[in-house]
C-alpha cells in the first residue's frame, strides 16, 4: 500500500514559518493503530488524515494525531487538509465541510486565505486554580484562569507570554493543556499553546486554541472581529471572528514538500 504526504505551514505565508502538519489523504479509513503509528513516525504536532464522507452532510471525514495520541480537534492541520484539497488535489467547490470528532467544519477560500467555522468554545472561571500552575509556568505572574477543554492563563502583558519559560515536566504532571495569553501591542491578543499531555510541549500555532482564546477576548476588548498572533518560536498569525455559537479563523499556508510512504 502507497500513502500520499503533503508537508504544509499554516497560519503563516513564508517558509519554516508557522505550524508544519503532515497531511495523509486516504481513500478508506486505515486502522487506528497505523494513523497512529505514522503519526509518531512523522513525529509534528500533527497528522490528518482525511476520506471521501458517505454521508450526505459532508463532504470528507477528517481525524487528528499527534505523536502519542487522536486529539478531538486541530486547526492548523484542518486549514493544511483543505489546502492540499484546493491546492493540490484539485477541489473545485467553494466550501468543504469536514466531519469531526467536533461536529461539521466548514472550511472556505477567500484569495489567499483559508477561513475555518469552529465551535466556539468559552471559557469559565477556574474555581480550583492548581498552586504548581504557575511554578510550572516559571513563575509567572498570574492575572486569572479560565478553562473550557484546555486551562487559560491570561497575564498582564505581552512580553510575559514572549519571555516564559516552563517547566514542561511539571505542566505535564497537571494533566492539562495549557494556554498563555495577554493583550497584544501590535496584535489584538498573543497567545502560547503548551501541550506536553499530549507528546507537544509547545504547539507552533493553534487553532483549536482559538475556539476558546476568540470568545474569551471578543467579550473582553468588546469586538467581534480580531487579530491574533501566536508568539511560538515559528510564529503565526490568525484573522479571527465571534460568531456567538462559532468562530471563525483565517489563515494562509504554503506548501513545503510531498512524499510517498510504501507500508
Amino acid at each position: 500500500m502507497k500513502l500520499h504526504l503533503y508537508q504544509i505551514d499554516a497560519f503563516t505565508n513564508h517558509l519554516f514559518g508557522g505550524n508544519p502538519a503532515a497531511v495523509i489523504p486516504l481513500e478508506e479509513w486505515i486502522s487506528d493503530s497505523l494513523m497512529q503509528r505514522l503519526a509518531m513516525e512523522n513525529n509534528l504536532s500533527e497528522t490528518v488524515f482525511f476520506v471521501p464522507s458517505k454521508k450526505p452532510d459532508a463532504d470528507f471525514e477528517i481525524r487528528w494525531f499527534t505523536p502519542v495520541s487522536e486529539i478531538n480537534l486541530c486547526g492548523h492541520a484542518t486549514l493544511a487538509s483543505a489546502f492540499v484539497l484546493y491546492h493540490v488535489m484539485g477541489y473545485g467547490y467553494p466550501a468543504i465541510r469536514f466531519q469531526s470528532k467536533s461536529g461539521i467544519l466548514v472550511i472556505t477560500k477567500n484569495f489567499d486565505k483559508i477561513s475555518m467555522d469552529f465551535p466556539a468554545w468559552k471559557p469559565e472561571p477556574l474555581a480550583n486554580v492548581p498552586a504548581e500552575l504557575a511554578t510550572a509556568l516559571g513563575n509567572i505572574s498570574i492575572n486569572s484562569v479560565h478553562k473550557y477543554r484546555d486551562y487559560l492563563v491570561e497575564v498582564a502583558d505581552e512580553s510575559l507570554v514572549q519571555l516564559c519559560q516552563p517547566d514542561f515536566t511539571l505542566l505535564k504532571a497537571l494533566g492539562h493543556k495549557v494556554i498563555l495569553t495577554a493583550k497584544g501591542s501590535k496584535a489584538d491578543f498573543v497567545s502560547r499553546f503548551f501541550a506536553p499531555t499530549v507528546g507537544v510541549d509547545e504547539d507552533p500555532v493553534t487553532g483549536s486554541a482559538h475556539s476558546q482564546l476568540i470568545p474569551y477576548w471578543a467579550e473582553k476588548l468588546g469586538k467581534k472581529t480580531l487579530y491574533a498572533r501566536q508568539l511560538s518560536k515559528r510564529g503565526g498569525e490568525l484573522w479571527c471572528e465571534y460568531l456567538g455559537e462559532r468562530v471563525a479563523m483565517a489563515g494562509q499556508c504554503v506548501f513545503f514538500m510531498k512524499g510517498e510512504i510504501d507500508l
